[in-house]
């Protein structure tokens, strides 16, 4: 068995054991690293952490602290609190709302289970109050947390270009983020009037509308100056194009310098599984990027001889990988293993990276990933099985169907024109 092959199979086995056992993709992927590294490729310590991704890891902390912080502050409550007035009793936007909202969080750098775990307790309990299908609920805020990641400050959205442009590859981080955004929206439109929300619109046209009720934040200091630093952080990144990472973290330090109270514990939320999770694999990559094996892996792919079907088969493993383990770890090992057949210029480029962002995170619905199990989790206790249920039907026929209509879309048609 030839090294190709030995750490390609690895790297499968690894996720999984993620998936069937209680271990850590990225820890796992650090050790794959080391063993594979040294035992099979014959290189030193040294060339194996080479491949550690620093930048990304000060980037992932760095917002994940800000997030934490203006999560503690009531930053988030407030924003949940003003958009869900804006609706004026209006019960069919609610679920709208929801995923805005939750697009926003992480369109600015906050990490999808995050933003789930705060909306969602939130969201599921307007469901219930207000008679909305917890799965249509569920969804708006599992893809609404997908969609805003993708923003070029979002975490999805800074894996995927960083990947390319490490690569050489051509990169275009507003088409990602409208492609990847649009066909969320659309999954998430057919599953509003797939789980009652004619009625919903029915009841608002026929007076039945309800008064929404939610706790008014009390707003102070910390409060305001986080909802600052976020939009600084914004600027920062769409404007003047200045490092996410260490921008955070200058912000988040003036910010726990002034309110010592609030940061107490902060740093204790960032996300470090994440960031270990994200490290890990791509450790592991560019490990595979630097012997050889992702060019050697990618031209097999492209020999097949259809480009066409070969990128649909990476669409295809991209849903099936990420419905049962983590999106963030299959985007970013999936889109290195894509750059060699990216590179024969033999379909767009940018349309197939975008294609297999769609594929990996639209089936973040399914109960096995961690967003789909926090909505299960949030549900009422008497609907929580069926609820289940519905969420894996629904996973399963996106792991298809996201897969089939982001390549058609996105790969397909441009390749035709």
């Amino acid at each position: 068995m030839t090294p190709e092959v030995i750490s390609v199979l690895v790297l499968a086995a690894l996720f999984v054991l993620a998936t069937i056992r209680n271990v850590h993709l990225g820890a796992a992927a650090l050790a794959a690293s080391w063993i594979v590294g040294t035992f099979v490729f014959d290189v030193s310590v040294d060339t194996v952490l080479g491949g550690f991704p620093v930048g990304l890891f000060v980037t992932l902390v760095g917002v994940t602290y800000l997030f934490a912080f203006a999560e503690r502050a009531g930053a988030i409550s407030a924003i949940v609190y003003v958009a869900v007035r804006l609706v004026r009793g209006r019960i069919s936007l609610i679920p709208w709302v929801m995923f805005l909202v939750t697009a926003l969080i992480t369109s600015v750098g906050a990490l999808t289970p995050a933003a789930a775990a705060i909306v969602g307790p939130i969201a599921l309990g307007l469901a219930k109050r207000h008679r909305i299908h917890p799965v249509l609920m569920g969804m708006a805020v599992i893809q609404g947390a997908s969609a805003g990641s993708f923003s070029p400050m979002g975490v999805y959205g800074m894996i995927v270009n960083d990947v390319t442009r490490a690569n050489d590859l051509p990169s275009s981080p507003m088409t990602l983020f409208g492609a990847a955004f649009g066909f969320i929206l659309l999954t998430v439109a057919t599953a509003y009037f797939a789980f009652g929300g004619r009625q919903l619109l029915r009841a608002d046209r026929g007076g039945a509308a309800e008064h929404i009720s939610l706790e008014r934040p009390v707003v102070d200091a910390k409060l305001v100056w986080s909802l600052i630093g976020i939009v600084v952080l914004g600027v920062e990144a769409f404007v003047l194009d200045h490092d996410i990472g260490f921008v955070a973290l200058m912000i988040v330090c003036v910010l726990a310098a002034i309110f010592s109270d609030i940061a107490k514990g902060a740093v204790d939320n960032i996300c470090w599984p994440t960031a270990l999770l994200v490290c890990g694999v791509l450790t592991y990559v560019n490990l595979l990027q630097n012997m050889g094996v992702v060019d050697w892996l990618g031209n097999s792919v492209a020999s097949i001889g259809a480009p066409l079907l070969a990128a649909l088969i990476i669409c295809l493993i991209a849903a099936v990988v990420s419905a049962l383990a983590s999106t963030t770890g299959i985007l970013g090992a999936l889109v290195p293993l894509a750059v060699p057949f990216l590179l024969t210029g033999e379909v767009w480029a940018i349309g197939l990276v975008a294609a297999l962002a769609v594929s990996a995170s639209v089936v973040d619905c399914s109960p096995f990933s961690t967003n789909g199990a926090l909505m299960v989790a949030y549900t009422e206790e008497e609907r929580r099985e069926h609820t289940y249920k519905q969420f894996l039907n629904w996973g399963g026929a996106l792991v298809l169907l996201g897969p089939l209509a982001s390549w058609g879309a996105l790969v397909v048609i441009p390749s035709l024109g």
